[in-house]
């Protein structure tokens, strides 16, 4: 069944309340929640995890599972309200004219079926089509949704392909039914930063040409502005603001909008002069919520007495039919004002060098099988060349695609892995060829890791002091457990959580708090230098601007060197002194922080900056999306490492580009491109980010 041509609301959600029943208690998952979707509008649905967003996409599918129950309200999709359709009437809408994309791609593929069996089976079913149409409207979706080479996409199981071209496959697949309404739950979340800009813009597109109306639910502010027509805000359970992108991001008449807003790096973010203000306390679990305002204990505005006195309702913004707020207090207060909760700090400077990397590389050997061909050995070169200094009290982040090297560099500095060849000199002294076992306390103390997971990093079966006090045992600080036991207590205080978490157990923390206990665990041993491998990015955005505000005032406390991990160049533009891109194992660039965004560029720098979501509509970006993904490092490209999928390449004259491996160029002291453009190419460069002002 083809969606037919509709006229009115596509989605029209009033006063929706969802609930989980369990043994103990109803637990309210969503109230009071309504909005409109029009024919071709994209609605963006924003806010914290757990907040509701997904259960409102679940509850628009009418798959809430066994427990889950819609309480109240009504959801009508073209005009028919979908709670009272019968389990037949829903799957014929399901996938046909309703699809929803998820966050994690192949969670919606058959792992044991080729690709082209599974988007063939959408038409047969839905549509009752023919083996030989559903096959070519399958080749058509494939080629819509820009992959290389359709047919031979089609002949390839999920696993022979990367996650974003997985998440393509999903894309077509819930396309090929033309359906009038695409929920789409986070769908980039795991993917690279460029991988995210392809698939964003590839969303985009696709909504215009086949007229379909969404729903785009993230958690990410930055990709609102380029794929939603209008903004829903939500927190604990409840919209707080609605409106189109501009009222929302412009003219935001919530608090909690506000202090997103305040806690997201934006471009002009200066850690010293204008750090980032984390929202205070803790998101309220769902059967804790207060009286009135969820977001009252956490408001800068809150009135007692007021704003917790009754239930909030939605209210219009003057001026704007179609803004709304569920704030009591929106008309009175200054939204113009400045942050008064800011502080100022003054710029550290850089001291000696503490790590030098030289000519650092590191290769695997693996056996050619059937997996990789044919016999003999392979080479899997992970690391090429790597060469840098890092400075007391200075902070680097190392930023790259996935299997770019960032990792393997991590490891082998850390001693989980001995290099091939090449030196680091930790203090003068060389530690590249002796693994973690072997090296001296001291050493492991002094050089410490702050994990991306801090679900994985913690023992379940043990508290959070018990954690720390190993960790002071193993480095061998205090002399007796009485001292061990209050340096612990100390080093909560200094990631900023109560004394009395000594006593929980991991589950009863949130990430954030999580988190904490990770880097209070990393500087049990009065760590010098911490390597912390993309801290923030299992965060949400309000947490990860406490968890960098919380690396920033340990560093100017202890002087540590922070070598910083991350594909979130918001965060590294912000946190950062200087960057070094990785691609493919090589330093293709490295500079200060400044220089590094700024042209000249790197052409890869460049792509990875135009691929950065910004949660701005003063900026501008020039839009490269890099076709292709990186090549295998076990069979990398001859020449430069980028030239696959360089937009510059044909400026190069000869085949430079494909024979020879570019040499490190000087542009400014201390900014150095791995690239063989010329002088007058780079001078060419435009920005590529660029603040329109109004």
């Amino acid at each position: 069944m083809t969606s037919q041509p509709y006229d009115g609301p596509i989605l029209e959600i009033e006063r929706l309340s969802i609930s989980f029943f369990t043994r103990l208690r109803e637990i309210p998952a969503v109230m009071d929640f309504s909005c409109t979707i029009m024919p071709g509008e994209a609605m963006g649905l924003v806010g914290e995890s757990g907040c509701g967003k997904s259960t409102v996409a679940l509850g628009v599918m009418q798959d809430l599972g066994g427990n889950g129950r819609i309480v109240s309200g009504s959801i009508k999709f073209k005009g028919r309200e979908l709670t009272e359709m019968s389990q037949h009437e829903l799957r014929k809408i399901r996938g046909s004219e309703i699809a929803m994309i998820y966050q994690e791609p192949m969670a919606s593929l058959n792992p044991a079926m080729k690709v082209g069996k599974q988007l063939i089976e959408v038409p047969m079913i839905h549509q009752g089509a023919s083996r030989s149409n559903a096959h070519e409207l399958a080749l058509q979706v494939v080629t819509d949704v820009k992959l290389p080479d359709p047919e031979r996409i089609m002949t390839a199981y999920p696993h022979q392909l990367s996650g974003g071209q997985q998440q393509r496959i999903v894309i077509a697949m819930a396309l090929m039914s033309k359906p009038s309404l695409l929920i789409l739950d986070e769908p980039t979340t795991a993917l690279d930063v460029t991988v995210e800009a392809g698939i964003v813009e590839l969303v985009k597109d696709l909504g215009t040409k086949y007229g379909t109306s969404m729903l785009f639910i993230s958690h990410n502010l930055g990709l609102i502005p380029g794929t939603c027509d209008r903004l829903c805000v939500m927190y604990s359970g409840e919209a707080v603001e609605r409106g189109s992108i501009t009222d929302v991001f412009d003219e935001m008449r919530h608090p909690y909008t506000q202090a997103l807003f305040r806690s997201i790096p934006l471009p002009g973010a200066d850690k010293n002069a204008s750090p980032l203000i984390a929202i205070p306390g803790n998101f309220p679990l769902p059967h804790e919520r207060p009286p009135g305002c969820n977001f009252g204990p956490r408001c800068d505005y809150f009135e007692k007495g007021r704003c917790d006195a009754q239930d909030i309702p939605m209210t219009t913004v003057p001026g704007s039919d179609r803004h709304q707020t569920r704030c009591i207090r929106h008309r009175e207060i200054d939204w113009t004002e400045p942050p008064k909760a800011r502080k100022i700090f003054e710029k550290t400077e850089p001291g000696e060098v503490v790590l030098r990397l030289d000519n650092l590389k590191k290769y695997y050997e693996v056996s050619a099988n059937s997996m990789f061909g044919s016999g003999g050995q392979k080479v899997v070169k992970a690391n090429e060349t790597l060469s840098l200094e890092a400075r007391e009290s200075e902070t680097l982040a190392i930023v790259g695609e996935s299997g770019c090297g960032k990792s393997t560099f991590a490891k082998v500095l850390m001693g989980l892995e001995t290099a091939t060849s090449g030196r680091i000199l930790l203090y003068d002294q060389e530690i590249q060829s002796t693994p973690i076992e072997e090296r001296a306390t001291d050493t492991v103390s002094g050089l410490q890791m702050v994990f991306q997971n801090p679900f994985d990093t913690l023992n379940p079966s043990s508290t959070v002091g018990r954690q720390i006090i190993r960790a002071l045992e193993i480095f061998g600080e205090g002399s007796s457990d009485a001292e061990r036991s209050e340096r612990m207590l100390e080093l909560l205080d200094l990631v900023k959580l109560p004394r009395e978490f000594a006593g929980r157990m991991p589950r009863q923390l949130s990430g954030g708090q999580k988190q904490r206990v990770g880097i209070a665990r990393a500087f049990a041993g009065g760590a010098k230098i911490v390597v912390a491998d993309e801290p923030v990015s299992a965060l949400d955005v309000s947490v990860q601007a406490a968890v960098a505000d919380l690396l920033m005032e340990i560093q100017r406390q202890n002087k540590t060197t922070l070598l910083f991990i991350s594909h979130d160049l918001s965060i590294v533009r912000y946190l950062a002194d200087r960057v070094l891109v990785m691609y493919l194992g090589h330093v293709v660039e490295i500079g200060s922080t400044d220089r590094v965004f700024s042209p000249p560029y790197h052409p890869y720098t460049e792509a990875l900056l135009s691929a950065v979501p910004i949660a701005d509509t003063r900026v501008r970006k020039r839009s490269i999306v890099l076709e292709g993904g990186i090549p295998s490092a076990m069979d990398p490209p001859p020449g430069c490492p980028f030239q696959t999928r360089c937009r510059w390449k044909s400026r190069v004259p000869g085949n430079l580009c494909e024979t020879q491996v570019p040499p490190m160029v000087r542009m400014a002291a201390g900014h150095d491109v791995k690239c063989h453009l010329s002088a007058e190419e780079f001078a060419s460069m435009e920005p590529v980010i660029e603040i329109v002002a109004r």
